[in-house]
């Protein structure tokens, strides 16, 4: 671990970020969680799949 990270934390405790951040990022936690939660119970939708161009040349 890098001491920057050790600074970072010291930071973290002398200045604790606003309970509103704190509210935000348990939002997109919760919202990660949650579309990872589904992708795992009922798998990717084939229509989200990116199959590519093939008339387009590759390199």
């Amino acid at each position: 671990m890098n001491q920057i990270w050790f600074v970072r934390m010291a930071k973290w405790v002398r200045h604790p970020p606003s309970k509103r951040m704190m509210a935000i990022w348990g939002v997109v936690i919760g919202l990660s969680l949650l579309i990872a939660g589904a992708e795992w119970l009922w798998g990717w939708p084939d229509w989200l799949t990116v199959n590519g161009n093939p008339k387009l040349p590759r390199p």
